[in-house]
Formats: C-alpha cells, structure tokens, sequence
C-alpha cells in the first residue's frame, strides 16, 4: 500500500467543506492519542484516525447532514492502507477513542464544540500534509 494513497485519502477526508463557524473562546478536551504501533507512519495515522472519530461525533451533533463523511474516510483509509490486524485494529480503536472522547463531553453543539471542529480540521489537514510528505514515497 502506497503512503502517498494514505495521504490522499487523509487529505481528502480533511478537505470537506465546514459549515460551523467559531464561536465562544471555551476549549474543547482533547484525548489522548492511541499508543504508536511498530511503522514510524502509525503514531500520526492514528492521531489522524482519532481526529476522524472526533470530528464524526461533533459535526453529527451540530447537526451536519454530511457528519456521516468522516467515518466513511476512515473505512477508505483503513482499505487503502490495508494494515495488519494489529495495527488495523488500534487505527479502530483510535477513531473510536476520539469519538467517544467527545460523546463523554458534549450533549448539545456549544460554541466550545465548534470550535473543536475548526481546530481538528485544521490540525487534521496538516497532519494529513505532513503523512504524505514524510511517508508519501
């Protein structure tokens, strides 16, 4: 598997248009990123994958009718990275973790909630620039 198919598909999945624009200077929690996996490409694939999962369960709870996206870009990132079990199954967990990170947090869309949005994208493109610059070849 290709890293540069990595990239794109990660560039791809942060690059869908955002409809929420910031609001309150509240912070959102961040959890903790998944522990890396042997591939020196695994620890920002999995932040990646828990950016994913995060953004997910914020855009589906602020009401984005296209929320379901984000889990759709992490099953073609995980096809086209096409891992081993064991690293398929923590870049699983990682979406999961961020998903359930803000499911534990936010029961209605805040102003602290978009602005977590706007920050993981953000910080999800350049984590998908940076995988495709480093890995790409």
């Amino acid at each position: 598997m290709s890293a540069l198919r990595i990239f794109a598909v990660a560039f791809l999945a942060l690059l869908v248009p955002t409809l929420v624009s910031a609001a309150a200077a509240q912070s959102a929690t961040e959890a903790a990123p998944e522990p890396p996996g042997e591939a020196a490409y695994m620890q920002p694939l999995g932040r990646l994958a828990m950016i994913l999962g995060s953004m997910h369960f914020l855009r589906k709870l602020c009401g984005d009718p296209q929320a379901d996206v984000w889990r759709q870009k992490m099953q073609e990132l995980i096809a086209a990275q096409d891992p081993a079990e064991a690293e398929r199954k923590q870049l699983i967990a990682s979406f999961n973790n961020g998903y359930r990170t803000f499911a534990a947090t936010y029961r209605s869309c805040t102003g602290a909630a978009r602005i977590a949005v706007n920050r993981y994208q953000q910080e999800g493109a350049s984590l998908a620039r940076e995988i495709g610059s480093r890995y790409g070849s």
